[in-house]
């Protein structure tokens, strides 16, 4: 198949995308994915070899994640156009073994964070903070903390044909009652736009940006995943129950749960200078 203009192949793909219930977010990224081959190709005809010279191309200014990622999109739109034997190998990447610590943010970080937008005024993002970090809630399920899941304590998740219940710890449905009376929200979710629309990624991520220098934290550090990820950290090391924590998280791969427990390459060095399998030498002291 030859591109031109036609951007019909684009649109059927949007469709194949929303019929297999692929989430917004992976719909419009695979979208990008597949225009930026399609300009790459630039009106030439779809071969193993033009994917290949792409992924080459890729590799010049991306890293391997990046690239990977990038490639799951193009490789599913070649799957969409007939032309599976067109799909390219993705770069194999060492499994982790310790979490980036610049990249991670602390107990203490976050609740700077929260803090902040304390005395900020916005007691929305204070409390949408502290129900991600306290629950391990998915920005994508806050609309289902809704006013009944405050007196229930449970939040029921429906999204993608799956079914689960995040549980929401006393403290936080106590605030979250407060917070909805002020605010008038008497039914429905609790977290919404002033236009009453259930707030997104983009609404969040843009917010806590905004609390980063007054706070005292790294940007790059401040995004709603990563309270995600300090729940599930601060989860294991206290129980140490690598299933539960895969019931919580909503995950049903326990392998994806470990990336969560990795622990900071600061802390394997400590454990791994304890264990004393290293004989003193006293004459080369």
């Amino acid at each position: 198949m030859e591109f031109t203009k036609d951007k019909t192949a684009i649109e059927q793909f949007r469709e194949r995308l929303q019929a297999e219930e692929k989430s917004r977010a992976t719909i419009e990224k695979y979208l990008r994915d597949a225009k930026a081959f399609i300009a790459f190709l630039g009106g030439q005809s779809v071969t193993k070899e033009a994917a290949i010279r792409y992924k080459r191309h890729l590799a010049e200014t991306y890293t391997v994640a990046s690239i990977n990622s990038m490639l799951a999109g193009v490789n599913s739109f070649l799957r969409f156009l007939g032309r599976p034997e067109c799909a390219v190998r993705t770069f194999k990447v060492q499994k982790a073994v310790f979490r980036s610590k610049e990249l991670e943010l602390s107990r203490e970080e976050y609740m700077r964070l929260v803090e902040t937008a304390r005395r900020k005024g916005n007691q929305r993002l204070c409390l949408v903070m502290q129900a991600i970090c306290a629950t391990g809630i998915r920005v994508s399920e806050l609309p289902f903390v809704t006013v009944d899941a405050l007196h229930t304590r449970r939040a029921t998740v429906s999204l993608k044909g799956k079914t689960r219940t995040v549980i929401l710890p006393l403290d936080l449905c106590r605030e979250l009652k407060r917070y909805a009376k002020a605010a008038g929200i008497r039914t429905g979710s609790v977290f919404v736009t002033r236009g009453g629309r259930p707030m997104d990624r983009s609404n969040i991520l843009h917010s806590m940006k905004a609390l980063c220098r007054e706070a005292g934290v790294e940007e790059a550090k401040v995004f709603p995943h990563n309270l995600r990820h300090l729940f599930a950290v601060t989860y294991y090391n206290m129980e140490k129950d690598i299933c539960h924590l895969a019931d919580l998280l909503g995950h049903s791969n326990i392998n994806t749960t470990r990336i969560y427990t990795l622990m900071s390459c600061e802390m394997q060095e400590r454990r791994l200078d304890g264990l004393g399998l290293v004989l003193y030498n006293e004459n080369t002291a």
